[in-house]
């Protein structure tokens, strides 16, 4: 009696019973690294997009708060607990200002790590559509970058609305974007003149 192969993935080969192995055949998922097609993009409209995006940015506003407040509460329960002698300082500073600061600086880690974790989250929660997602991520930055004004011109009185377009959400914010664009070229090059 011999026993089937299937293939589980495209490196990987088990042994697997010839009553199974019709099953396996059937439900195997095949990896495709290829590009995403023209007929697929379209599946995913501008509107569509610009609303992932702004869910992506909820997420990431979602884990920052709690990921702040762990810092937080983490940093005060591990240098609240330090024993410190007040009449020898740390690097010159009094040692309750200087485990202050590393608790605020605790508190700042998490407010950097919390939009790291939400956008892993995120991505965990949209795997099956994630090259839709990245193909209009490309096109959706090549129209940034072609529309974006030059930053060299920027001025106190002028600054550079939104260089990135990171507060892009929807379609009436991103043609909201392109008026600021063009205002602050307008702006930039009447002062010139």
């Amino acid at each position: 009696m011999s026993v089937p192969l299937a293939r589980v993935s495209r490196h990987e080969v088990r042994l697997v019973p010839s009553r199974i192995c019709r099953r396996a055949v059937l439900n195997i998922r095949h990896n495709s690294t290829t590009a995403v097609s023209e007929a697929e993009q379209q599946n995913l409209s501008w509107s569509k997009y610009l609303g992932i995006r702004k869910s992506k940015r909820k997420w990431e506003t979602a884990v920052t708060i709690p990921a702040c407040i762990l810092g937080l509460v983490g940093g005060l329960a591990y240098f609240g607990s330090l024993e410190s002698d007040a009449t020898k300082p740390i690097m010159g500073i009094d040692p309750l200002f200087f485990y202050s600061g590393c608790t605020v600086s605790c508190m700042g880690l998490g407010y950097l790590i919390g939009p790291t974790i939400g956008a892993a989250g995120w991505r965990m929660t949209h795997r099956r559509t994630m090259n839709l997602i990245e193909a209009k991520d490309r096109e959706f930055h090549r129209h940034i970058v072609k529309n974006r004004v030059d930053p060299t011109a920027q001025s106190a009185t002028n600054p550079v609305p939104d260089f990135y377009g990171e507060k892009i959400g929807s379609l009436h914010q991103y043609r909201q974007w392109l008026r600021d664009q063009a205002r602050f070229r307008r702006k930039a090059r009447f002062a010139e003149e």
